[in-house]
């Protein structure tokens, strides 16, 4: 299938491009921006008049529920989702059940998502069997599989000899290991952040500290191994603040921040908003602008959309018993225009973080529309806008804080290796 999009509006922030160009899209690649290849004759043209033409987003923590949960979601739904919010390509965490410990597990997810109308998946291994914290898996085995890096999900490991010897074994094989910073005995029956609101409601806390206690101990691990550590969706300024200074000591380390975390806070619980439960916990509001800050600075690498999709019957209780999560695939883009147009950022540098940079995270050649790369396009109508409602939503999970509101962004179309995998011409 040969493709032009036309009249549109190019936004490539891995060169950074932004002009008015047409697209050639030939044999799931890019075959050219501006001016047509010879002989080009495009079975299709899109015309884009009017709207963004960007690369597909790239979402580094997005869990699809499979395999064991797919009464909270399925495959098929969360790449509808994944499709309609313009990603294109997402990492998936380790947490499923059984969790990703196995080679076979991980290419039966990798067998299970090649279909044209799906992103491409990215698996996180689990680090330790079971997510035990107690042996480590066939790492080296894993990443044949298909594991792009290594993890534990929400769930530390409290052994921090067990912890060395991951690292050292992944720093071997060069492996990433990506991780969240969380003291599991400081934050124990937390639910909130420890402040003034989680007091007023009598929410058990979780303090700062249990992130930055955990994060040091990563941290010094990282320097003695070497390993290339990713600290995934930190909450507080403190994070960011250790985060900066290792940088500087040496230490080779990334990290990210999730929607939820960039524009709410602990006051956001309300009244006891389940869907306002989140592992980490929404944090104070000075938190909140120093990770906003940091993202637009370049301090945070790259915004996720922590997408966990949750069913009703396990949200619809109290706060304290909800499980936590929010949905976030539909909302990427909306949100990240939300936060570029607070922060008066250029649409080039806020793309940039869930593009370009979370590709560099995640270490894949994508997230570009260079000549020659994968034809994986989001075009968006920034002047357009969506109304976040649970029938909207094509994600099985209707667990969002964000529900109600009106975000700025629609995405019109979405191509996967050059072929339309959503359309909205509305």
């Amino acid at each position: 299938m040969k493709i032009q999009i036309k009249n549109g509006r190019l936004i490539d922030p891995a060169n950074g491009i932004d002009v008015q160009k047409d697209v050639f899209v030939a044999a799931g690649r890019i075959a050219a921006i501006g001016a047509a290849p010879a002989g080009f004759v495009a079975n299709r043209v899109i015309d884009a008049t009017g709207l963004v033409v960007c690369p597909g987003l790239i979402d580094l923590s997005a869990r699809l529920r499979e395999p064991g949960f797919e009464y909270k979601a399925t495959l098929e739904s969360e790449m509808a989702a994944a499709a309609a919010g313009g990603v294109t390509s997402l990492a998936c965490p380790p947490d499923t059940d059984p969790p990703l410990d196995e080679p076979g597990l991980v290419e039966m997810l990798k067998h299970r998502a090649r279909h044209p109308n799906f992103a491409h998946v990215y698996p996180v291994g689990a680090l330790t069997l079971g997510l035990a914290g107690e042996r480590l898996t066939e790492m080296a085995e894993l990443h044949e599989a298909g594991c792009v890096a290594f993890g534990q999900a929400h769930v530390p490991v409290v052994d921090t000899q067990v912890l060395m010897r991951a690292l050292q074994y992944a720093a071997t094989f060069d492996f990433p290991v990506w991780l969240q910073a969380r003291d599991p005995f400081l934050g124990k029956d937390g639910v909130a952040h420890d402040g003034e609101v989680a007091t007023r409601l009598g929410l058990p806390g979780i303090p700062v500290s249990a992130e930055t206690i955990a994060l040091s101990t990563v941290l010094q691990l990282a320097r003695d191994t070497g390993v290339r550590i990713h600290i995934t969706r930190i909450s507080s300024a403190a994070a960011l603040e250790m985060i900066v200074a290792a940088r500087a000591s040496g230490i080779v380390v990334t990290c990210d921040v999730s929607i939820n975390h960039l524009h709410l806070s602990d006051a956001d619980i309300g009244y006891f908003d389940p869907h306002a439960h989140l592992v980490p916990p929404l944090r104070d509001r000075r938190d909140r602008e120093a990770l906003r800050r940091g993202l637009a600075e370049g301090a945070i690498d790259a915004l996720c959309s922590d997408h966990t999709p949750v069913d009703d019957d396990a949200k619809q209780v109290p706060f304290g018993e909800a499980e936590p999560g929010a949905t976030g695939l539909e909302l990427l883009l909306p949100l990240t225009l939300k936060w570029a147009g607070e922060m008066q950022l250029s649409l080039n540098t806020a793309l940039a973080r869930v593009t370009c940079d979370a590709a560099r995270v995640l270490g894949m050649p994508a997230g570009t529309l260079s000549a020659g790369a994968a034809a994986d396009i989001c075009l968006f109508d920034p002047r357009g806008s969506i109304r976040v409602t649970r029938e909207s939503l094509k994600s099985q999970g209707k667990n969002t804080p964000f529900l109600g509101l009106e975000l700025p962004g629609r995405v019109r179309c979405t191509l996967i290796e050059g072929h339309v995998a959503f359309e909205n011409g509305r």
